[in-house]
């Protein structure tokens, strides 16, 4: 199920595409005043579950790929190294490009950065928040480590020559999510958190609170290929439960008195995991949406090919640089909307050069090694 140049799916395309786009949606914010109306409160939110819905859809992704070789195949250390090599083809060569870009960046604007080194390694938000610098990068670093940490883990489980490889699989990823829930309550029992923005910095962007997040798609991905039936015919039930959750996330809490100031361990502990399964309620309807004949989705396709690209490049890199040299704080209403449109194609055809002469060059290179 690993989606490819010569076969993909489209209802995956249409969550990685809208992942993106929500993710875009967060940061044109800030060429805008603060404001408290719906849609800039909604745009804020969107930052938040662009990145959960690329971390369960990623899971989902990569779990379909190690659940088939797991179960299927001898899982040896070989099977460890070739799933690390694909995935750190796809993932590395354009992370190193726009951190270096960004180093670039701030010796250009002067600004200092602290503990370089741990984001050559992804330990930069390991078990404490991340520096200013490159703030998209701490979404990568949770990627990174779970493409060791799922790999590695089952190879050890498989050690054991268990009879059912498919409920070994299913052992392995309960109890990694466990151990990564278990995580939160420990956060949870040791800080007091008085508002979003420590949340925000200190728990969601945190990896050692986070991997579980990714785990969900791949349990979801487990799911599939053990309950096909139940998968395919309930489909638009499991979306009803996923839209509802989300709904609640929305709309819910205030009624309810589950802010973070009235509610910290709903925060700290629920808040997150929930999300993940919400999202994940949506895999089934949308993974068999495989095909369309529509000419206007394919920008859909387009968007999801370039958006590692698009993610790298719109915040960091475009966004601040924009930011930079134009006040926007004296600006009209007019010449924001028209400095928004300026970064969307700026940024669009950035990660489109960047996809079409670098990453896929690479990949194209690694599909045939």
């Amino acid at each position: 199920m690993e989606p490819n140049l010569k076969q993909r799916i489209f209802g995956l395309d249409v969550l990685r595409a809208a992942a993106i786009i929500m993710v875009v949606c967060s940061h044109i914010l800030w060429i805008y005043p603060k404001s408290n109306a719906f849609i800039p409160t909604l745009f804020e939110l969107f930052g938040f579950w662009g990145v959960e819905l690329f971390f369960v859809l990623s899971g989902f992704l990569i779990g379909s790929i190690l659940y088939k070789t797991f179960v299927q195949d001898n899982f040896t250390l070989k099977s460890v190294f070739h799933f690390l090599k694909r995935r750190w083809f796809r993932t590395l060569p354009n992370y190193y490009l726009i951190l270096l870009v960004n180093f670039g960046i701030a010796f250009f604007l002067g600004f200092s950065i602290k503990n370089i080194g741990s984001y050559f390694l992804f330990l930069q938000n390991f078990a404490s928040k991340s520096p200013a610098f490159f703030p998209e990068s701490w979404s990568l670093s949770i990627e990174e480590f779970t493409y060791l940490l799922l790999p590695f883990s089952l190879f050890f489980i498989g050690l054991v020559k268990m009879k059912n490889k498919s409920k070994a699989f299913l052992f392995v990823i309960i109890t990694l999510i466990l151990i990564f829930w278990m995580n939160k309550f420990y956060y949870h029992s040791q800080h007091t958190i008085s508002n979003l923005s420590e949340w925000n910095l200190n728990l969601k962007s945190v990896l050692i609170y986070r991997i579980d997040a990714i785990l969900m798609g791949v349990l979801f991905a487990w799911i599939s290929f053990n309950f096909d039936a139940i998968w395919k015919k309930s489909k638009a039930v499991f979306a009803f439960i996923g839209l509802g959750i989300i709904f609640f996330l929305m709309f819910g809490i205030l009624p309810l008195n589950l802010t973070i100031e009235q509610n910290s361990f709903f925060w700290n502990v629920l808040y997150l995991p929930i999300t993940s399964i919400a999202f994940a309620f949506l895999l089934p309807f949308f993974s068999q949406w495989k095909t369309y004949t529509n000419v206007f989705f394919y920008p859909i396709e387009l968007i999801s090919k370039i958006s590692y690209s698009i993610y790298l490049l719109h915040y960091s890199v475009i966004l601040l640089l924009l930011k930079t040299f134009f006040d926007t704080s004296q600006m009209s209403d007019f010449e924001r909307h028209f400095l928004t449109l300026v970064y969307l194609i700026i940024t669009i055809s950035s990660s489109y050069f960047l996809y079409r002469f670098y990453e896929k060059p690479i990949m194209n290179w690694r599909d045939k090694k």
